[in-house]
């Protein structure tokens, strides 16, 4: 599951990695490809002599929050990744990311190292697709949302975004952290609103996750006035309907209530579900394209044979067939 000072550096930089980088410290992760947790660089000739015989269907798999690309590795050492190589012909990518940075800003660095990748690759790429765990999949979005905006002539080639346990409509315990320096304060009391300083701290990354902001505008509305929702309707940014969207949820509880309020404990159902996270004038995802998985902690979705048998099946060229007009 990675060395122990890679997973230190993730937490730091989930934490404090904003900080980091406006301080031009050297511990800020760089958003960079990695190979056997090493960095890939997405040159022509790195690509060539470190990727094991490249396809033209290329998945990248984004992480989440205060942990590296091994979050996604199962106790034999596959992943997701090497899953969908060994089984339908792609070829897999892992990105490593400073989580404590902004999404909108992981998104727009994440579209530049694609661009890159798409240039440099050894053989032409037919397919692109994304797999993004937790925060990893609003990463995905932003990606999606900057290359669109952008025209940039790699996003026809997306054909499918798949996202585990991301907070569409944000994450409860993000909003509640927010309340409670709100709270605090409030007190009058020197503590007290040191203990709120301290709340404050909080990475601009993990500040994101309350409400899954995932643009400027949005960031710059919940900072100037506070809100404690689970989504500003004002500020949509929809799923692309040129692409194919999938989505993981989990739940850890019995009772039909808790597993729809609180689902693996960090994502409630309807916020991984990405229920309202969608322009109204886009179509509803269909059945189909959703998978809930009881018994299910956060973490546990991003190496579970289980969800990889979903996301085999979202991915197979019998997907895409009865996926055809």
């Amino acid at each position: 599951m990675g060395s122990a000072l890679d997973l230190t550096l993730a937490v730091l930089n989930g934490l404090v990695g904003d900080h980091l980088v406006r301080t031009n410290n050297g511990l800020a992760t760089e958003l960079e490809l990695y190979q056997d947790g090493e960095p890939l660089r997405p040159t022509r000739r790195e690509l060539t002599t470190k990727l094991r015989a490249p396809t033209s269907k290329v998945v990248v798999l984004v992480h989440g929050l205060m942990c590296t690309e091994t979050i996604f590795q199962m106790p034999d050492g596959a992943d997701f990744g090497s899953l969908l190589e060994r089984d339908l012909g792609y070829t897999a990518l892992r990105v490593r990311y400073n989580t404590g940075r902004a999404v909108v800003e992981n998104g727009a660095l994440l579209s530049a190292l694609v661009e890159r990748v798409v240039e440099a690759f050894p053989v032409p790429i037919e397919e692109l697709a994304f797999i993004g765990f937790s925060m990893g999949g609003l990463v995905v979005r932003g990606l999606c949302h900057t290359a669109h905006q952008a025209g940039l002539p790699y996003l026809p080639r997306v054909k499918r975004a798949i996202y585990v346990g991301t907070p569409h409509r944000g994450a409860p315990l993000e909003r509640g952290g927010r309340v409670l320096s709100h709270l605090l304060r409030r007190v009058p009391d020197p503590y007290a609103r040191l203990a709120a300083d301290l709340a404050d701290l909080r990475s601009d990354g993990v500040r994101d996750l309350g409400d899954a902001d995932l643009r400027h505008e949005d960031r710059a509305l919940s900072r100037a006035t506070p809100r404690f929702s689970l989504r500003d309707p004002r500020h949509p940014v929809p799923l692309l309907d040129t692409i194919e969207h999938y989505l993981v949820a989990g739940t850890i509880w019995d009772d039909p209530q808790l597993a729809l309020w609180f689902g693996d404990s960090l994502v409630p159902v309807p916020s991984a579900t990405g229920h309202g996270c969608a322009h109204p004038s886009t179509v509803a995802l269909p059945p189909s394209h959703l998978r809930i998985l009881n018994g299910f902690s956060h973490t546990r979705l991003a190496h579970d044979p289980l969800v990889y048998e979903a996301i085999r099946a979202w991915c197979s060229p019998s997907q895409e067939t009865e996926g055809a007009p």
